[in-house]
């Protein structure tokens, strides 16, 4: 099977990283294609591969998948041996609902805490509606912990589709210096001790700039 993934900087686009994750899960072969974001170009350069004129998308033999919670499906079926999904029927509706409220939610998160992989600094304060999505998170990752990631350090035990979605949020506290619970920063540090998540970000520490960023999902600076 040939995939390409279409994407933009996953320093700053949250949703690239998100799918680029997803395809490592799989252990298939893939490329990325990178169109630089916020240039007078961007959107015409995007809409040669995507209908919707944003990214991340997937090209694939069965045709062009976009958005990425449908790009995660998409693999989840193509490699079942891989199992991005839990395997259990209560895991699997946790995960997914984990994920839709990932794709959907937090705006005060992304809002406040921009994504950026090269940050290293606390905000002076954090305001209260972006407070509120941490407890929310750290509590969904807890219960996640509690009930079913007994056989590892990841959410459900092992990697999956819902590590790669909260992988980006995972790197926001990091980068903002959030104090978290013991639990919760457990998780981070497996986040980034997982082999798919120290690949996706090796090429990023060899690149010193910083371009202007608007969000290839929302066209929002902040996401």
């Amino acid at each position: 099977m040939s995939l390409t993934l279409v994407i933009g900087d996953k320093t700053y686009s949250s949703w690239s990283l998100r799918a680029a994750l997803a395809l490592e899960l799989t252990g298939a072969p893939y490329s990325e294609q990178l169109i630089t974001l916020n240039r007078p170009d961007t959107r015409a350069r995007i809409l040669q591969h995507s209908p919707t004129g944003k990214v991340p998308l997937l090209i694939s033999d069965d045709g062009v998948i976009w958005d990425s919670l449908a790009i995660g499906e998409y693999l989840a079926e193509c490699f079942p041996s891989a199992q991005l999904w839990p395997q259990s029927r209560a895991a699997r509706a946790l995960a997914r609902s984990m994920c839709a409220e990932m794709h959907s939610g937090f705006v005060a998160l992304r809002s406040h805490l921009p994504m950026d992989l090269k940050r290293n600094q606390a905000l002076t304060e954090i305001p209260v509606d972006a407070l509120a999505d941490i407890q929310r998170i750290c509590a969904l990752w807890a219960e996640c912990r509690q009930r079913f990631g007994q056989g590892g350090g990841f959410l459900f035990g092992q990697a999956g589709l819902a590590d790669a979605f909260f992988a980006p949020v995972a790197a926001r506290l990091r980068s903002y210096q959030v104090p978290l619970p013991a639990e919760a920063a457990a998780y981070v540090e497996t986040i980034y001790q997982w082999p798919a998540f120290q690949r996706c970000i090796k090429p990023l520490r060899r690149n010193n700039w910083r371009e202007a960023y608007s969000c290839g999902r929302c066209g929002d600076s902040r996401c």
